[in-house]
């Protein structure tokens, strides 16, 4: 992101519909680029106390079998994929960086007593619109996958941009003598990234199992379980189950659990139990040093000691 981008160099490397929109909105890369950068540290912040942890994220753009076959866990990334991008051109339009937008455009509602709107939103429609475009485009060209799999990455991908949406909230900024807040002035604003992947890590929880299938004139998405309630827009969705990532095995895309860190205190995803799948684990003392007796000096400096300690690591076996 640190770079122009370029037709020749850059986006080439993109499929055919993204290769024409990056063609048209070079200025826009740089955004979509560190948008996929943040979409790989909060997948991996998200679930780095889990068996799987994204860790696999890593190897894009060359996914593995745990991203490519509509698991639960791709789901989360294509939502979040989606979200990020569209959050990052509708900042970006805000801050000035892309000539061919700016603020959002004012609310319609009436401001609350005391506040004035003002200041520049982010322009949230503009991100949808070409963060949909993008997104989605490889969805839809021909080695997208098959039917089913094009219909859920576009289908978690639109989740992911509703969440983004509800996300949208009211930012002030007190205006007065001596700091007093007798004027506001307020603009709508998204928030921080990581919440976003909060939100969609408990619908990821929650997802639902579905299928392909005709239903009246076209083919829609719908629960593989006949007792399942019906699939809405806010529910991440999924094609096939996923591998319980105990076992190394690559034809599933699991990378397994022997080696990584457990908590041997916990009783959630990240104890040992959970972690290690049965198998036990393996217990360590690591020697650290830290800062220690710490104490103000007069003027103007703290003074610690270097401490030493031992500390007990387990890993799964």
């Amino acid at each position: 992101s640190g770079v122009s981008w370029n037709e020749s160099q850059h986006c080439r490397l993109l499929v055919p519909e993204q290769l024409q929109l990056c063609r048209r909105h070079l200025e826009v890369m740089p955004s979509v680029v560190r948008a996929a950068r943040r979409t790989q540290q909060l997948c991996q912040q998200s679930f780095a106390d889990m068996r799987w942890n994204c860790s696999s994220i890593q190897r894009a753009p060359s996914f593995g079998p745990d991203l490519l076959t509509g698991t639960r866990e791709a789901a989360f990334v294509h939502a979040l994929a989606a979200a990020a991008v569209a959050q990052g051109i509708a900042r970006s339009c805000a801050s000035g960086e892309l000539p061919l937008c700016s603020c959002g455009p004012g609310p319609s509602e009436p401001p609350a007593p005391g506040s004035r709107w003002g200041g520049c939103g982010d322009n949230l429609s503009h991100g949808l619109q070409l963060g949909a475009a993008f997104t989605d485009g490889s969805g839809r060209a021909g080695t997208g996958g098959a039917p089913g799999l094009r219909a859920v990455n576009r289908h978690n991908g639109a989740v992911g941009r509703a969440v983004l949406s509800d996300s949208l909230d009211t930012r002030c900024k007190c205006h007065g003598v001596s700091g007093s807040c007798s004027v506001k002035t307020c603009w709508k604003g998204l928030p921080d990234l990581g919440e976003i992947a909060s939100e969609l890590k408990s619908r990821y929880l929650a997802a639902l199992k579905v299928t392909h299938r005709l239903l009246g004139p076209r083919k829609q998405l719908i629960p593989k379980e006949g007792d399942a309630r019906p699939v809405t827009e806010m529910d991440l969705v999924y094609l096939i189950n996923s591998p319980d990532y105990c076992m190394p095995n690559p034809q599933l895309g699991s990378l397994g659990t022997q080696d990584r860190p457990c908590n041997r205190s916990s009783v959630g995803s990240d104890s040992c139990d959970l972690l290690c799948c049965g198998r036990g684990y393996n217990t360590y003392t690591e020697e650290v040093q830290e800062r220690c007796h710490c104490r103000y000096r007069w003027c103007c400096s703290v003074v610690c000691r270097r401490c030493r300690r031992s500390l007990e690591r387990h890993v799964c076996k």
